[in-house]
């Protein structure tokens, strides 16, 4: 039936009449309801958003990944920022993301690179806490493994979720956040399953306005956060959510890549306690109306 080849679930707590709170579900799944279609094929590498046109649809495999049925969703457009196409991610209480399921080997390209920007900080958040988790902009990253070894509580929280929605969680999600509540390159584990690992990076308002890049090692943080060599990358998402705090808040996304080599240009000032990461802040270029 229903296959999926991302997944980032977070299932916080038992809302009012016994209804489990999805607070984020990212899974390239089938895109119509019917249960015979294929899922989309793998890529080899990430589709570029500024390949794509402004208003469009979106390039690639990009799909939607939402749940309506538990959380309304967050809207992702794709539009014009000074000439280069990004996604616009427009969060009102909401919880959705936007995936690419991904065939690609982290021993080989290891270095994943993107740009973001957060005009501000949602107010309210903190990532380590259940009830706080939410973020302007997330990238989230799903790795292949042995399911073999996957501990039994976390085989019963996979159990739970497929007999819930259906879906098939991954063997294990990385994801990188931009949010408040622990310090930059802090790894908290998810409460609810030790497969859903958060890495945060920038942190608090510093940069808000700004577009970012990020560049990282994803092979060194893979281990880092999980202490064993990563499988294959099986797909990549997006995520701009607020469902949690019930607060509106817009996120803006660029190209992401991974890389076989550190890009030359990844400069700038080294994450705290690292060697495997570079971050750069820029200034937008004017637009009508002022800057986004």
């Amino acid at each position: 039936m229903t296959e999926s080849l991302l997944g980032r679930m977070s299932v916080a707590r038992f809302m009012r009449g016994g209804w489990w709170r999805v607070s984020l579900l990212l899974v390239a799944v089938l895109l119509a309801h019917g249960c015979a279609q294929a899922p989309p094929k793998s890529a080899a590498k990430v589709t570029a958003f500024s390949g794509a046109t402004p208003g469009g649809a979106y390039p690639g495999a990009w799909r939607e990944v939402a749940f309506s049925k538990f959380r309304k969703p967050t809207k992702y457009t794709l539009i014009d920022d000074c000439g280069t196409t990004v996604v616009e991610a427009a969060a009102d209480g909401s919880s959705s993301g936007l995936a690419e399921a991904l065939d690609i080997d982290p021993h080989q390209y290891p270095w994943l690179t993107w740009r973001w920007k957060a005009p501000v900080l949602t107010p309210g958040i903190d990532n380590t806490k259940r009830a706080t988790d939410d973020a302007p902009v997330r990238i989230e990253v799903s790795f292949d493994g042995d399911m073999k070894k996957v501990p039994l509580d976390d085989k019963v929280f996979f159990f739970q979720v497929k007999a819930l929605t259906g879906l098939d969680m991954p063997y294990a999600t990385l994801e990188y956040v931009w949010g408040a509540g622990a310090p930059p390159e802090t790894v908290i584990v998810n409460t609810w399953t030790s497969r859903i690992r958060m890495l945060m990076l920038e942190v608090g308002s510093e940069h808000a306005g700004q577009w970012v890049t990020e560049t990282r090692n994803v092979y060194e943080d893979y281990k880092r956060a999980y202490d064993e060599e990563p499988g294959k990358i099986t797909a990549v998402a997006i995520v701009t959510d607020t469902d949690a705090t019930g607060a509106k808040t817009t996120g803006y996304y660029g190209d992401i890549a991974f890389l076989s080599a550190k890009p030359a240009d990844a400069g700038g000032a080294q994450a705290a306690g690292t060697t495997n990461a570079a971050r750069t802040a820029g200034l937008n270029c004017p637009t009508p109306g002022g800057s986004r």
